[in-house]
C-alpha cells in the first residue's frame, strides 16, 4: 500500500477490518514539549508503529463551497442529504433539459426547485425531489413530464419548460442520512444539499478519533484523524510484531486476571520503602515476577510492639496462624476507658496513681488512690464549672481483692463515682483471661485496640518475629486488596504486594509460569518502616477517631495570679511607705511588742487519711493574710 494521509486512510477504512497496523511514513512534531492536547496525541515520529483498534466519529464540518463558510454537525444530525451533480443551478426547466442534452445524459434525470411550484393538479414543496422522464406536448404547450414521489404514491405532473427555478440537478436515488453519506465511498467529496441547512450546496468533511496501541505505551493512545501525517498499512506483513503494553499492578488487580500472570518489571515507583523485607530489594527493572491473584483474606492488622524504647511496627495478614494471649490494657485518661467499653463486656480497671478531685473546678467529683478498683458503667453528664453540663464517666467502686487488708462495707461496694472525661490519671485493665486465641477469634470477640502477647508462632513462617516481643498492640484493621506475587527465579518465595502503595509498572512476559506444589507459602507478617507507618496513621481510616475532650480552662489559677499580683502591689506600696518613714525622725520605744506564749504553736493536728472518705470538698481559707502583713509593716518602724 502506498502512503496516504491519515485522514484519507480513515475515511476509506472499513470498521469491520479492524484492527489495522500502520507505520508512520512522515512524522509530525507539535512545537514545544507538549505531546498531548486535550488527551489526544499530537506528535508522531517517522517509523512509529500504530495498531488501530477503534475509530469514532467526533464531528462533521460542513462547508459552503461558494463562500467558504463552515459549520459543525453532530454525529447524530437528523437531516437528509441528496447529492448534486454539479455546483451550478438552472433558471428554467428548458436550461436544465438543454444542459442534460449537451452532456449526453439520458432521461430520466432528477432535480429539485428551491422555490415552491404551483400547478392546477398539485403544489410541489420547495426542495422536493422530482424525476423528469420525458419532454412532450401537453395541451398545446411543450412540457416536462415529471413524477413526484416514490412507490404507490407517485403523482404525474406536466410542467412547462418555461417554468422558472432555480433548479438543481440531483443524482438518482433516495435521500440519505449523514452516516450513509459518510460510509458511501462514491459520495466522498461530492456536493450535497440538505433541506435542514441554510445552504443549497455544501460539502462534508468528517473528523474521526482513532484509538490505538503503541509500543511501550501503557494507556490507549487517542489520535485525531486530522493530524498531518502519512501512514502505510502493513497489517499483512506485521503478524510477528508484538506490541508491548505496560501494565500497572492496580490495573491488573482491577481487570481481575487471568491469573497466574507472568510479568517483567519495567519501572519501580520512586519514594521511600514501605516494608523492611528482603524481597523488596529484588523488585528492580528487568526482574520477572509471577502474579497469582488476589490475596485472601483481604484485611490486615496494624500492630506495634510494647515495652521498647523504639517501637517496631508490623502489618499482620488475616491468615496469620500464630496463637495470642490477651494482655492488660493501659488507659491514660478516663476518655480512653469510655472508648474501650463495649456492650455486654464488663470492663474493670485498677488505678495506677493517685488522682485528686479538683474541688474548685469540678465540685462533687471523686478522687482516686493508687490501687482503687473500678468497674466502668458508661457515660453521663454532671454539673461542672459555671453550672454547665460536662461529660463524665460513671464508674462503680469495687471492694479490695481478698487478702489485701480491711474490707469495704456493703454500702461502699455499691458506691458510684463520676470522673471527668478529661481526667488525666492512670488505669490498667483487670484481666483474668489466660486463654490462647487465634487472630480471627480474638478480633471477633474483642474490639481494637487490643493488647496481646504472641505465645506460639505461625508454623508456616519459621522466621516469625512476633513471639520475641513482650507485647503487641493491635491498633487497626485495614481493608486493602493485596496481590500474591513470587519471583520467577524463586517460586517458593511468595509475598503480598499492595498495589495502592507499591504500584509497579510491568509488562506481560511470554512463557508459562511455574506453579508451586501445594498452597502458596506467603509471608503473613511484614515489618513497616516508620515513615510508612505514620503515613498509614494519617490515612482516612484513622481520621474518624475523635480526639479526647479538652479540659476546661482553670479559673482558679487565673484568680490566684490576680491575687498574687494584688499582693505584690500592696507590698510594694508598703515598702515605699516604709522607706519614706525611715527618713523622718522616729521616737524611741522602751519595750518591744508583747508576744503571746502560744504563738509558737502555729500547727494544728491534721486528722489521718481515712480510706473510705473519697469526696473532696472546697476548703475555704481566710484570705486576710495580707492584712496581717500590713499590720506588721505598720508596727515595724515603731519598734526601731
Amino acid at each position: 500500500m502506498e502512503p496516504v494521509s491519515l485522514q484519507d486512510f480513515v475515511c476509506a477504512l472499513d470498521p469491520a477490518s479492524l484492527p489495522r497496523v500502520l507505520r508512520v511514513c512522515s512524522g509530525v512534531y507539535f512545537q514545544g514539549s507538549v505531546y498531548e492536547i486535550s488527551g489526544n496525541e499530537c506528535s508522531l515520529s517517522t517509523g512509529d508503529l500504530i495498531k488501530v483498534t477503534c475509530v469514532r466519529l467526533q464531528k462533521v464540518v460542513c462547508e459552503n463551497p461558494g463562500t467558504g463558510q463552515t459549520m459543525e454537525l453532530a454525529p447524530n444530525f437528523q437531516g437528509n442529504f441528496s447529492p448534486l451533480t454539479g455546483p451550478r443551478s438552472y433558471g428554467t426547466l428548458e436550461e436544465l433539459v438543454s444542459a442534460a442534452t449537451q452532456s449526453s445524459k439520458q432521461l430520466p434525470i432528477c432535480f429539485m426547485s428551491t422555490h415552491r411550484i404551483t400547478t392546477k393538479a398539485r403544489v410541489v414543496p420547495q426542495e422536493q425531489p422530482l424525476k423528469l422522464e420525458a419532454v412532450e406536448m401537453h395541451l398545446g404547450t411543450c412540457c416536462a413530464c415529471c413524477v413526484l414521489g416514490t412507490g404507490a404514491q407517485q403523482v404525474l405532473l406536466h410542467l412547462p419548460l418555461s417554468q422558472k427555478g432555480p433548479f438543481w440537478e440531483l443524482q438518482p436515488g433516495p435521500p440519505r442520512t449523514l452516516l450513509q453519506v459518510l460510509q458511501d465511498p462514491a459520495l466522498r467529496d461530492t456536493i450535497l444539499t440538505c433541506p435542514a441547512l441554510p445552504w443549497r450546496s455544501l460539502t462534508l468533511m468528517p473528523q474521526y478519533e482513532l484509538e490505538a496501541i503503541m509500543h511501550l505505551r501503557r494507556t490507549i493512545v487517542k489520535i485525531p484523524s486530522t493530524l498531518e501525517v502519512d501512514v502505510e498499512d502493513i497489517t499483512a506483513s506485521s503478524q510477528h510484531i508484538h506490541f508491548m503494553q505496560p501494565l500497572l499492578l492496580s490495573e491488573a488487580l482491577a481487570r481481575g486476571g487471568p491469573f497466574p500472570l507472568p510479568t517483567e518489571i519495567l519501572e519501580v515507583p520512586e519514594g521511600p520503602p514501605i516494608f523492611l523485607s528482603p524481597w523488596l530489594s529484588s523488585l528492580q527493572k528487568g526482574q520477572r515476577l509471577c502474579i497469582y491473584g488476589l490475596a485472601s483474606p483481604p484485611w490486615r492488622f496494624l500492630a506495634s510492639t510494647k515495652g521498647r524504647k523504639v517501637p517496631r511496627h508490623f502489618m499482620i495478614s488475616g491468615a496469620y496462624q500464630g496463637k495470642l494471649r490477651r494482655r492488660p490494657r493501659e488507659f491514660p485518661t478516663a476518655y480512653d476507658l469510655l472508648g474501650a467499653l463495649q456492650p455486654g463486656q464488663p470492663l474493670r480497671v485498677v488505678a495506677t496513681k493517685d488522682c485528686e478531685g479538683d474541688g474548685f473546678e469540678n465540685p462533687g467529683f471523686m478522687s482516686l488512690a493508687m490501687g482503687d478498683r473500678l468497674e466502668v458503667l458508661g457515660s453521663g453528664q454532671a454539673l461542672g464549672v459555671q453550672e454547665r453540663d460536662i461529660d463524665v464517666l460513671v464508674c462503680q467502686r469495687l471492694s479490695d481483692q481478698p487478702g489485701e487488708g480491711e474490707e469495704y462495707e456493703e454500702a461502699e461496694d455499691q458506691e458510684q463515682i463520676l470522673l471527668p472525661l478529661h481526667l488525666s490519671g492512670g488505669f490498667v485493665e483487670e484481666l483474668g483471661d489466660g486463654r490462647r486465641y487465634s487472630l480471627q477469634d480474638l478480633i471477633a470477640q474483642f474490639s481494637l485496640p487490643c493488647e496481646v502477647k504472641v505465645v506460639a508462632k505461625d508454623a508456616s513462617h519459621p522466621a516469625d518475629p512476633l513471639p520475641s516481643f513482650l507485647g503487641l498492640r493491635l491498633e487497626e484493621k485495614i481493608m486493602e486488596p493485596f496481590l500474591v506475587v513470587s519471583l520467577d527465579s524463586n517460586p517458593e518465595m511468595c509475598f503480598e504486594v499492595p498495589p495502592r502503595w507499591l504500584d509497579l509498572t510491568v509488562v506481560e512476559a511470554e512463557g508459562q509460569p511455574s506453579q508451586p506444589a501445594g498452597p502458596l507459602p506467603v509471608v503473613p507478617v511484614e515489618e513497616l518502616t516508620e515513615a510508612f507507618y505514620y503515613h498509614l496513621r494519617k490515612s482516612p481510616a484513622f481520621e474518624g477517631q475523635a480526639p479526647p475532650p479538652r479540659p476546661p480552662k482553670s479559673k482558679g489559677l487565673s484568680g490566684q495570679k490576680k491575687q498574687v499580683s494584688k499582693a505584690k502591689g500592696v507590698k510594694s506600696s508598703e515598702a515605699f511607705q516604709l522607706q519614706k518613714s525611715s527618713l523622718l525622725p522616729k521616737p524611741k520605744r522602751k519595750t518591744f511588742p508583747k508576744v503571746t506564749k502560744d504563738s509558737c504553736n502555729l500547727y494544728s493536728e491534721i486528722p489521718g487519711h481515712k480510706k473510705g472518705l473519697r469526696l473532696t470538698k472546697p476548703i475555704t481559707q481566710d484570705t486576710d493574710d495580707e492584712r496581717d502583713y500590713e499590720e506588721i509593716l505598720e508596727q515595724f518602724p515603731k519598734t526601731l
